[in-house]
């Protein structure tokens, strides 16, 4: 098992260096691109019924994102406006003011109903698909890279600080292995590296936003998206333990589905774009 997680991490390693390095932005469009409809197919995998509409969903997001990334390279107003004014904020404040209470509660509520909860995937990934692409073409593969890194980070320490110190649950009725001291571990793991990019990486995630809020600003931004990169996971949690899954699928071998990979990039990517493109 280990030796498959390995070997499949080494690969989409090369994928993303490959992309990241070509000559132009399609590369890693086309890989967002399919990332995105992955981690739909996925998701409404663990909220709804019906194969056909899953895969039709899946399908639809895949061709949907080709004419709109082309928008996007061209710098098309109307999309910047329809997307960060208005799908990246919406994202956020269902990050911020939704997700939490549901992941407290431990249950999805009545009320969001598999039409709901599927209409809420499509919009989440929505979000992160053009977040993260304008980050990438905006500011450059290493903006992109060093975000990716800050969550990256985040889940590694958690996991080992977890793993040593961890004595008190986070959240037992949704993620019983995770625990306060790994989030606080988390925490200060990613706050770190954004601190030290911004120091050493002129063109990292980091150096941007230092330019943008200061250091005071930095460090706030650093513990508040690593605090929403452990959100996302805890909400992946809730919806694979109420579809009664271990993964959202096995399209990773030894890693699980693609949303079990992107799950803290959710509510993070939005509000990264947020903190660099709202006035202060």
């Amino acid at each position: 098992m280990l030796r498959q997680r390995i070997l499949t991490a080494i690969v989409l390693l090369l994928i993303v260096a490959a992309a990241v390095t070509a000559p132009t932005p399609w590369p890693m469009l086309a890989l967002l691109g399919l990332m995105t409809g992955c981690a739909l197919w996925e998701w409404l995998r663990l909220v709804i019924a019906g194969a056909a509409v899953r895969w039709g969903g899946a399908v639809l997001a895949v061709l949907v994102l080709v004419p709109l990334s082309r928008l996007l390279v061209d710098g098309q107003p109307t999309l910047e406006t329809v997307f960060g004014s208005y799908l990246l904020p919406l994202a956020v404040l269902f990050w911020l003011a939704l997700a939490p209470v549901v992941v407290v509660r431990a249950r999805v509520p009545d009320a969001c109903r598999p039409g709901v909860l599927a209409l809420t995937g499509v919009l989440a990934l929505a979000a992160t698909w053009y977040a993260l692409a304008w980050v990438f073409l905006r500011h450059g593969a290493g903006a992109l890279i060093s975000l990716w890194a800050l969550i990256w980070v985040a889940d590694i320490a958690a996991y080992f600080t977890g793993r040593s110190l961890g004595r008190h649950k986070l959240a037992p009725r949704v993620s019983p292995g995770k625990t306060l001291e790994g989030a606080a571990g988390g925490v200060l793991a990613a706050t770190a590296w954004l601190v030290a990019t911004a120091l050493w990486w002129p063109d990292s995630f980091g150096a941007l936003l230092l330019a943008r809020i200061g250091w005071a600003g930095l460090v706030a931004a650093g513990v508040a998206l690593a605090a929403w990169s452990i959100l996302g996971d805890l909400f992946e949690s809730l919806l694979k333990r109420r579809a009664g899954v271990k993964d959202s699928s096995q399209l990773l071998p030894g890693h699980g589905g693609v949303y079990d990979r992107i799950d803290a990039v959710l509510p993070v990517a939005p509000a990264a774009v947020l903190l660099l493109t709202a006035g202060f």
